[in-house]
């Protein structure tokens, strides 16, 4: 027999228990054919306790997220809705037994202290759970006709909510969307402001801005440029957008296009950024310079979505 490691010098608890697992039992069978089908890990159905539902996560050549060897890992997870959000926790002590299929007893891990589970961290377990050469060791009982029963006893201890909070979301291969906007008739252009069409850019709506004779303290003497959320109000309260993007109108002679760049957040209170002073008038106008030919002038905003952050 494979000696199992009782002391208590990493903080855990190893004890032996005649008592099955009080809230979940999970069998797995045929555990070598998950390594054949390069499945690292097995998560268990749902159950509940505490008032809460739960499952457990199975690792049987350890969890390589972790660099683990050579050991199983076992783990308890917050399951489904009833996961606490990042703004409330859940307090939990628990225990994870491995059944001794040749004496009928249980070898059981446990934690010293309760657990805080939340809406960033709804796991904790063990990473080195059991050895794999004790776990092997026919004589141990832990695996046995290539079967072995592990289970889960939770006990929560309380609950508490800290208020408000929010979830940032980083998009991890973000698309640039391209959009041109044909503004004719640039001298007859006599409102104060004006609106390219709606385009979509990371599952947003946007809208170009363009101020032809200036706007604030620098009307008359800029041309102002703007990228606009096209609707911030359906935005759920909260709710921020991380955008880059680049405002630009096309050199139709030179090719020497005139743009600014930035990283911005939107929001609904926040919809719109860009630059009041985005070129001269004189410079705009000037018909050598090619922004404007034949009373035309094109404009592009290239956007890139980063990021979103939700209110929880």
């Amino acid at each position: 027999m494979t000696s199992l490691n009782f002391d208590d010098q990493d903080g855990i608890l190893r004890t032996i228990s005649d008592a099955p697992p009080t809230h979940y039992t999970l069998k797995v069978r045929s555990i070598s054919l998950l390594t054949k089908h390069n499945l690292e890990k097995y998560e268990s159905g749902d159950f509940e306790a505490g008032g809460y539902k739960w499952k457990l996560v199975f690792y049987p050549n350890g969890n390589k997220n972790r660099n683990v060897k050579d050991h199983i890992s076992l783990y308890l997870v917050m399951s489904g809705a009833t996961a606490p959000q990042i703004s409330s926790e859940v307090y939990a002590v628990f225990r994870l037994f491995i059944l001794d299929q040749n004496n009928g007893n249980y070898f059981v891990l446990q934690e010293p202290k309760e657990r805080r589970f939340h809406g960033m961290k709804l796991d904790w377990g063990f990473d080195q759970f059991l050895s794999h050469k004790a776990f092997t060791e026919a004589s141990n009982g832990f695996l046995i006709d290539d079967t072995c029963v592990l289970g889960a006893e939770v006990f929560v201890s309380k609950e508490t909510s800290k208020g408000k909070g929010e979830r940032l979301s980083m998009v991890k291969d973000p698309v640039m969307y391209k959009n041109t906007w044909r503004i004719d008739n640039v001298s007859k252009l006599d409102a104060e402001s004006y609106d390219s069409e709606t385009f979509i850019a990371g599952d947003q709506k946007w809208k170009m801005q363009i101020y032809p004779k200036g706007k604030g303290f620098r009307a008359g003497t800029y041309l102002a440029f703007y990228l606009a959320l096209a609707e911030p109000k359906s935005l759920p309260p909260g709710s921020q957008i991380y955008a880059e993007f680049t405002l630009r109108i096309r050199d139709q002679l030179n090719a020497l296009n005139w743009y600014g760049k930035a990283n911005r957040w939107f929001s609904a209170t926040n919809s719109v950024d860009g630059w009041m002073g985005f070129i001269t008038l004189e410079y705009f106008n000037n018909v050598n310079r090619g922004l404007v030919l034949k009373d035309t002038c094109i404009a592009e905003a290239e956007v890139t979505v980063h990021g979103i952050t939700v209110a929880v």
